[in-house]
This record gives structure tokens, C-alpha cells and sequence, in this order.
């Protein structure tokens, strides 16, 4: 927000009882309950249900999570949040543009792979969300808006700077949302070159009114090139920057 993220560690798959040290079968349930919450609404998956997923019985689960579900969902949701934020990470090779696109295959990965969970999680409105939950998300936007930072090379972005970094995140989330609801009839390809485009596209208009956004955007393009794998906005206006300099004085 690496080349493609080396897999996390397989998570414990669920199975019948058997005798766990504490910790993995702790990381057990979590991963059980992560499976069911992408799956379905919080709302709609019970500690039986995670129980009985994971081969346990209600009161073990309890064992652990002695909060009941509410405990159970915010640190499936931790879990979660942590994994998406490392699918931010990416090395600073290639364009601006292609690193963009790297970062948004990764989050579309993730969205694919938790559906339901990720729209329940999104919208809000969940009978399980608490400011502690609110304020893991919030910690994944943050995530989001550094690593950008990071590859744009700003340091202390000013207040115009920030707020389109912020609004692009948002777009995502939203776009993400819109996928899953309409049935993912945008391939997934095509969504993410839009995002791309989108964020250009607000870069340069923000750029028209803000000194700082304006000079982050002319050392972005400088690392673009009109004939390379970017075929979108950012090209346009290597192109049309191109034309500027040839035209007669």
C-alpha cells in the first residue's frame, strides 16, 4: 500500500480433538474462527460453531477465550489485520505504478479470500464491533497510508498531501466493497489498473493546488516511462509533458 509476499505459515488446520500445547491450539481456534467469519457475518457464527469447526468443545474454547465470542472475533480480526498489512509491504524496484499495482493484487487476494468478513468488517454495524475493533481497522488504514508515504519518499506530508493519500484508501475500501457486492463482474485485473489510474489521476489534480503534492508527482513520473508497462494515466502525462518540451517557445 516485494515481489509477490513469501506465504505466511500455514495456519493449524481444524480436525478432531487431540491434545495441543496452548499456544498453537490458541493460534488453532483463531484460524478456525478466521474461516468462518470470512464466510459468513460475525453475527452469524456462534462459539459452537467455531467449537465444533475445530474439533474442541465450547468449554475449551472458553478455556481461551474466556471474553466468549467477542474476544474470539477481535483477535481473529488482529490476526487478519496483521496479515493484510504485511501484503503492503513492497521494495522499492520497479516503477511507482507497477509497485501500486503489486500492493493491489495482494489486497484483492485478501479480499477474495475473506468476503463476507471483509464486507461485515468494512461497513460496520456489526453486533460485534467495538471501538477496539474500529480502531484495529484504523490500524490497517494507517499501515496503508505510511508504506505509500514511504514510496513517495515524504516524510511529514502536508495537510492536501495527506488527505488524497487518505481518500484514495478510502476508494479502495470502497471499490473493494462494490466488487463483492455486484459479484465480482469486474475482473480483478481491470479493477486494480483502474485504481492505479485513480490514484494518478487524484495526484494530478491535487497537484494543481498543493507545492509539496506536486513535486512528489514529478519525481514519481520521473521514475515512469511513456513506453513501459504503464499504459494509463501516468503515461498520459508523460506524454503530455513530453509534448510540452518539444513545442515551440
Amino acid at each position: 500500500m516485494h515481489a509477490e509476499a513469501a506465504p505466511a505459515a500455514e495456519r493449524p488446520r481444524r480436525g478432531a480433538y487431540r491434545r495441543l500445547p496452548v499456544e498453537q491450539r490458541r493460534e488453532q481456534l483463531i484460524a478456525v474462527a478466521l474461516e468462518l467469519f470470512a464466510a459468513r457475518p460475525p453475527e452469524e457464527v456462534s462459539l459452537d460453531d467455531v467449537a465444533e469447526a475445530a474439533g474442541a468443545s465450547r468449554p475449551l474454547v472458553y478455556r481461551y477465550f474466556a471474553g466468549g465470542k467477542q474476544q474470539l472475533y477481535e483477535a481473529a480480526l488482529r490476526s487478519a489485520a496483521q496479515e493484510l498489512t504485511r501484503r503492503f509491504v513492497q521494495p522499492a524496484t520497479g516503477s511507482p505504478t507497477q509497485r501500486l499495482a503489486q500492493v493491489l493484487d495482494r489486497y484483492f487476494g485478501f479480499v477474495a479470500e475473506h468476503d463476507a468478513g471483509y464486507g461485515a468488517l468494512l461497513r460496520g454495524g456489526s453486533v460485534v464491533e467495538t471501538e477496539r475493533t474500529s480502531a484495529i481497522v484504523d490500524d490497517v488504514r494507517r499501515a496503508a497510508f505510511r508504506h505509500v508515504m514511504r514510496h513517495l519518499r515524504v516524510r511529514e506530508p502536508g495537510p492536501r498531501l495527506a488527505l488524497l493519500v487518505r481518500s484514495w484508501i478510502s476508494v479502495v475500501e470502497a471499490s473493494a466493497l462494490t466488487w463483492l457486492d455486484e459479484g465480482r463482474r469486474i475482473p480483478r485485473e481491470e479493477l486494480r489498473d483502474w485504481l492505479v489510474d485513480q490514484f494518478t489521476a487524484m495526484f494530478a489534480v491535487t497537484a494543481l493546488h498543493d507545492a509539496q503534492t506536486a513535486g512528489a508527482l514529478s519525481a514519481m513520473l520521473a521514475l515512469e516511462t511513456a513506453d513501459g508497462p504503464s499504459t494509463g494515466v501516468a503515461a498520459l502525462l508523460l506524454r503530455s509533458a513530453g509534448a510540452a518540451d518539444t513545442a515551440p517557445r
